[in-house]
């Protein structure tokens, strides 16, 4: 458990941090996520990536949270600071910049658009795993990328993104 914890905490802390934008609650979220990862773990069949799986139980997570709370707007302000812990200085500053502008350009997103476009791109997930996570059909996934894609390039081109760069 404590491998599993270490290798995807990162991971798991920004997606749930994108999803409620509030650091301390993140936090708490990612407690309980891997405290419910460990109560059922015997469930896990492996027809899913174990971080497919661990994506879809933050998920559920956060969005239960965000309905108890009460409604405050959505943004990804918080996510921007966080880097990887192994990461060098320079590549830390390096994606906080990357990031910012990123981030930036996705809170003028929908929720649902944001979303799909985390998981398939940052996390680089396929159109079945986000599927899988969301709940949703895989048609509707490669939608919402689909009518996601024009308006996020639009706003990385005008922050002075070349977004054709790989």
């Amino acid at each position: 458990m404590q491998v599993l914890y270490i290798r995807h905490r990162v991971r798991i802390y920004r997606h749930i941090v994108a999803i409620v934008g509030n650091e301390e609650v993140a936090e708490d979220l990612l407690s309980d996520t891997f405290l419910e990862v460990w109560r059922n773990a015997p469930r896990f069949r492996g027809q899913a990536a174990v971080a497919a799986w661990l994506l879809a139980i933050a998920r559920n997570k956060a969005i239960s949270a965000i309905r108890r709370s009460s409604p405050e707007p959505l943004d990804d302000q918080s996510s921007r600071g966080i880097t990887e812990v192994d990461d060098g200085p320079e590549m830390c500053l390096e994606k906080k910049q990357a990031s910012g502008i990123l981030c930036r350009s996705l809170t003028h997103l929908s929720p649902k658009y944001r979303e799909v476009i985390s998981l398939v791109y940052y996390y680089d997930k396929s159109a079945e795993e986000v599927a899988a996570i969301l709940g949703t059909p895989r048609n509707a996934v490669k939608t919402r990328v689909f009518y996601a894609r024009r308006p996020l390039g639009e706003l990385l081109k005008a922050a002075g993104v070349d977004h054709a760069v790989p």
